[in-house]
């Protein structure tokens, strides 16, 4: 006589906790993630929103916010086929102006080369899909660079996605 389910040893769900074919998929990544892993399609539309309500620059960006969307953010990238020599022009760029900080903090000589860095994104952006999110999120943060204040916190953002992107599995 085979067992009914009251006697099968193998108990799918314990009481007071549900299956995870119980759960939604939602509640299910809260429990596991950060907010904009949950659902990768909102992570640039959050970082954006996020950016968009910093009313005294980028320099004003939480660090530990920061830190948690370029994780999710780079991790978004690397599922997306993001590919580190698809945006290389605009991180050397980056580089380069981060190696040329004007000594006297005159945010003036450098915010022609920190503007134009929006170009080089949607060139990018136009020959590979992989790129808009970035291009996109970019932008934005460079709309709030105006001083090198700003800049800086830009260049740890770029960082941190960069080296999420690569912890996740991301390649050149």
């Amino acid at each position: 006589m085979p067992p009914n389910d009251s006697q099968n040893p193998k108990k799918i769900n314990s009481p007071g906790k549900p299956s995870l074919s119980s759960v939604s998929p939602k509640a299910r990544t809260d429990q596991q993630t950060t907010p904009l892993e949950n659902h990768p399609r909102d992570i640039t539309a959050a970082i954006i929103q996020q950016i968009n309500q910093l009313s005294d620059g980028f320099s004003s960006y939480p660090i530990r916010t920061l830190v948690e969307q370029a994780e999710g953010f780079g991790v978004y990238l690397q599922q997306n086929q993001l590919k580190t020599n698809q945006v290389r022009k605009f991180l050397d760029a980056v580089n380069r102006i981060k190696a040329d900080l004007p000594e006297d903090n005159d945010f003036s000589k450098i915010e022609t080369e920190i503007v134009l860095l929006k170009p080089k994104l949607a060139y990018a952006a136009a020959r590979q899909a992989s790129v808009q999110a970035l291009s996109k999120v970019m932008s934005a943060a460079i709309d709030k660079v105006h001083t090198i204040g700003d800049f800086q916190r830009l260049v740890q953002f770029l960082e941190s996605t960069i080296a999420y992107h690569k912890a996740a599995g991301g390649r050149d």
